[in-house]
C-alpha cells in the first residue's frame, strides 16, 4: 500500500484494536507484526478460553489495577467493558459472563476473538506486514515511521502495542522497551505479575496437585497486609497457583528483596469459636480413633498429614486425648495456614508484566507520548497492571482504541 497515516506496531489486543479504531476513524493504517499469525498470546488467556473482560462499570474497572490505576480513567471512561462485548457482539461472537463477572466467548474458543478481529481488520483494509520493528524513525523532532528488519515503513503516526516480556514464545520480548528508551522515554524495569509464587520450605510440595476452592487468601509483605481475598488456589511442586495466588503476585512488587508470606483460611465461613464447636463435634463421632484420621470431614484427604504434622498433636494420639489448648492451636492453624515466600516463577511464565512505559511521560486523554509528537503508546508496553478476570484485556482494548483514534486524528491533522 502506499504511505500509512497511521503505523501500529503489534499485533496482539491492543494492537489489532488501535489499527481497528483509527480505520474506523478513517485513517489509512498497517499493522506491523513479525509473528506468523496475529493474536498469539490472545489465543492462550484463559487456558484458551479467553476471558476478554470483565462485566462490570468504569471505576470497577480501575479498582482492579493496583499500578497506575488513574491513568486509565479516559481510556475506561470512553470504551470500557459495556462497548467491549457490543464490539465482539456486533462482530458475532456471543459472549457469555460467568462467576466473578468474567467475560467469555459462548463457545470458550479464544479463536472466535482473534478471528474476528483478523476479519474486520480484512474489512477495513488493514494490511499486516511481517516485519519487525527495529528503530523508530523521526524528521524534526517527530515520529516519521519505523525502520524494521526487512525494510522502512514510514506513516504520519505510530502506535508502540508489543506488549511486555511475558510468554516471550507469543513475541512479547520487550521491543517496545527498547524503542521507547530510543527516544528518551523512562521505562520502569519489567517484573513479573500474575505469577506463580515460589515456597520458601516444602508444605506446598507434600501437597502437590490439590486444588481448594471457597478459601481466603491473606498477603503480608513483613507484617503489613497488602491483599486478601476468597477463591481458589492451587498447590503444586514449588509453591503456589490459581486465580487466588496469581492477583496477590501483583501486590508483591518486591519479591526477593523483602519478606513475603500469605495466609490461607481454610474454613472462611467459620469464626474461630464455630470452627472449636466443628472440631468438637468431628472429634466426639471418632473419640476413639487417632488423631490422624479425625479430620477427613473437615479437610482435604491430601492436607491432613501436613495439617497434622504442623498443629504438634502427636498423629497416633487418641481423639479423646487431645486438650483443649491443642485443639485451639489446631483450628488457629486451620484458619491462618501460613505460607513462606522465596520469590516468583520466572518472568516468562508470568501472564503480564509489571513496569513498563513510565505513565507520567503519556497523555492518559490520548495515549500521546508527551516526548515525540505522533508517538502513541497502548497495552501492556505501559506500567498498568490489573488482576485476572479480564481486566489486562480490558486494559488493551481501551488504551489501543484510545491511541487508534487519537493516532488517526493527529495523521488527519498534519495533511491539513
Amino acid at each position: 500500500m502506499s504511505r500509512p497515516d497511521v503505523l501500529v506496531v503489534g499485533g496482539g489486543p491492543a494492537g489489532m484494536m488501535a489499527a481497528i479504531a483509527a480505520a474506523e476513524n478513517g485513517a489509512a493504517c498497517m499493522l506491523l507484526e513479525p509473528n506468523s499469525r496475529l493474536g498469539k498470546k490472545l489465543n492462550i488467556t484463559g487456558k484458551g478460553r479467553c476471558n476478554l473482560t470483565n462485566n462490570c462499570d468504569a471505576q470497577e474497572l480501575m479498582r482492579h489495577v493496583p499500578q497506575n490505576g488513574r491513568f486509565l480513567y479516559s481510556a475506561f471512561s470512553k470504551y470500557d467493558s459495556q462497548d467491549v462485548m457490543a464490539f465482539f457482539e456486533a462482530l458475532g461472537v456471543p459472549l457469555k459472563t460467568e462467576r466473578g463477572n468474567r467475560v467469555f466467548p459462548a463457545s470458550d474458543r479464544s479463536f472466535d476473538i482473534s478471528g474476528a478481529l483478523e476479519r474486520h481488520l480484512r474489512d477495513l483494509q488493514v494490511p499486516w506486514v511481517r516485519d519487525r520493528a527495529a528503530a523508530l524513525l523521526l524528521r524534526d523532532s517527530r515520529v516519521s515511521g519505523i525502520r524494521g528488519e526487512r525494510g522502512v515503513y514510514e506513516a504520519s503516526s505510530v502506535v508502540i502495542a508489543t506488549g511486555g516480556v511475558s510468554y516471550p514464545l507469543t513475541g512479547s520480548t520487550g521491543d517496545g522497551y527498547r524503542l521507547a528508551k530510543s527516544i528518551g522515554h523512562t521505562v520502569v524495569p519489567p517484573k513479573p505479575s500474575l505469577i506463580p509464587l515460589v515456597e520458601r520450605g516444602h508444605f506446598c510440595a507434600e501437597m502437590q496437585g490439590l486444588s481448594l476452592r471457597n478459601v481466603t487468601l491473606t498477603a503480608f509483605e513483613e507484617e503489613k497486609k497488602v491483599y486478601q481475598d476468597f477463591g481458589e488456589l492451587l498447590f503444586t511442586h514449588f509453591g503456589l497457583s490459581g486465580p487466588l495466588v496469581l492477583s496477590a503476585s501483583a501486590h508483591m512488587r518486591h519479591l526477593g528483596e523483602r519478606r513475603y508470606r500469605v495466609e490461607i483460611d481454610l474454613k472462611p465461613a467459620l469464626d474461630e469459636q464455630m470452627l472449636d464447636r466443628r472440631l468438637l463435634s468431628d472429634f466426639e463421632k471418632h473419640i476413639n480413633n487417632d488423631f490422624l484420621n479425625a479430620l477427613g470431614d473437615l479437610l482435604p484427604r491430601k492436607m491432613i498429614p501436613t495439617v497434622v504434622a504442623r498443629s504438634g498433636i502427636p498423629p497416633h494420639s487418641k481423639v479423646h486425648s487431645i486438650t483443649r489448648e491443642q485443639r485451639c492451636t489446631l483450628a488457629r492453624l486451620i484458619k491462618h495456614f501460613s505460607i513462606d515466600l522465596a520469590g516468583a516463577r520466572p518472568v516468562e511464565e508470568a501472564i503480564i508484566t509489571s513496569g513498563g512505559v513510565t505513565v507520567g511521560e503519556v497523555n492518559p486523554s490520548t495515549m500521546a507520548s508527551r516526548l515525540v509528537p505522533g508517538l502513541y503508546f497502548a497495552g501492556e508496553v505501559l506500567d498498568v497492571d490489573a488482576y485476572t478476570g479480564g481486566f489486562n484485556l480490558q486494559i488493551a482494548w481501551s488504551t489501543g482504541h484510545l491511541a487508534g483514534e487519537s493516532a488517526a486524528r493527529w495523521a488527519g491533522e498534519q495533511q491539513e
